[in-house]
């Protein structure tokens, strides 16, 4: 760590549920290693206790709490908890969930025992730089926001209206999404109150849509630049299970999807797996029977930023690629799969300001 300078690595998705889980971190511990500060989004539950939700469709995502121990294997240090399935257990799983973490000196962020808890901040300072971190989650089920007196998560819900495009009756409709107003001002005034304790001040999202490669929902746009516009200077978006867009907004780095980095899932039937293909218009990879997210699941990138007390100094991405055994792989320059994530990432951000740059191993991101 240079001196008033440090390395923050952020990735998407981490949950697996099948052991033994010390393969998922053989090939990237070293890199996680190089950061100053390291942060991921938590997809499950660590808990023993509560009852199956039903309507959550989430069955797999509470697990033993002592699968937690793959965030301190790979020294993570903030976890968004804002996930859509943080309650698919209950209360009781989610406040277990985070008390098991902070009990491992992980800091949380974007759930807790009240709407005022959830919305608390991490900040974590590191060589002099203070660090401020939020979390909210925009896809949740009925119940699952957190309320003055119910336990739950920090939310940045949407509406969805769908507008007819013409006459003809059956032709499919243009669907706009809006962020809850309460929500959105809830959010932008949190990143008001922590901008003056710290230096750089990160907004984790869980949102979008997940699995359909590029697509990205009207809100989503609208609250990254109402964070950016309130003093967030870093955005680090998950829940799709693909990587989506990267884009600079006024100067400022928001990653949409940073997508799957630790998963794993069960296996899909083949009668699930062509439901899944027809709805969403991807295919499987039968090479990845546990990381059923469609062929571009295996994608993912580890977002870095360098920073200072004066702020974000530089951002950048490590293009990342899931091997047969869930393990990530950062990749190299001069690897032909190095170039065809660039390629792939330079096409998922096509309608959204940027500029890529190689420079060594890492792809720079700055403003078009």
């Amino acid at each position: 760590m240079a001196q008033n300078s440090v390395v923050l690595l952020g990735v998407g998705d981490v949950g697996p549920i099948h052991e033994p889980l010390e393969r998922y971190r053989e090939l990237v511990r070293p890199v996680l290693a190089g950061a100053d500060i390291r942060f991921a989004q938590c997809e499950r539950v660590y808990s023993e206790r509560g009852a199956f939700q039903v309507h959550s469709g989430g069955a797999h995502s509470r697990v033993k709490p002592h699968m937690a121990s793959i965030f301190t294997d790979c020294g993570f240090d903030v976890l968004s908890v804002a996930s859509n399935h943080a309650v698919d257990w209950g209360e009781d799983a989610l406040l277990d969930s985070i008390a098991c973490l902070q009990k491992k000196g992980i800091k949380t962020v974007g759930a807790g025992r009240d709407l005022e808890e959830a919305r608390q901040p991490a900040i974590v300072e590191r060589g002099g730089v203070r660090v401020g971190f939020l979390a909210y989650c925009s896809v949740l089920n009925e119940g699952y926001a957190a309320t003055a007196h119910k336990p739950g998560v920090a939310p940045l819900r949407a509406h969805t209206y769908y507008e007819p495009v013409e006459y003809q009756a059956g032709v499919p409709p243009c669907v706009v999404t809006v962020p809850y107003e309460e929500d959105l001002r809830g959010m932008v005034d949190d990143i008001a109150a922590l901008k003056k304790k710290v230096d750089t001040l990160v907004v984790s999202l869980h949102w979008g849509i997940h699995f359909i490669p590029r697509m990205i929902a009207d809100y989503q746009p609208i609250a990254a630049k109402a964070a950016f516009s309130a003093g967030a200077d870093l955005i680090l978006g998950h829940h799709a299970h693909v990587p989506k867009a990267i884009g600079v907004h006024d100067g400022k780095v928001c990653f949409y999807s940073l997508s799957n980095f630790m998963m794993s899932a069960s296996a899909k039937s083949p009668a699930q797996a062509a439901a899944f293909s027809k709805r969403y218009g991807v295919a499987m990879d039968p090479d990845y029977p546990h990381l059923p997210y469609g062929s571009d699941g295996k994608r993912s990138m580890i977002a870095k930023a360098v920073l200072s007390p004066a702020g974000v100094k530089e951002v950048s991405f490590l293009p990342v690629l899931i091997d047969k055994k869930l393990r990530p792989e950062v990749l190299r320059n001069g690897d032909p799969r190095f170039h065809d994530a660039l390629k792939y990432m330079d096409w998922a951000s096509e309608e959204f300001p940027h500029r890529f740059a190689v420079k060594g191993d890492e792809v720079l991101v700055t403003a078009a």
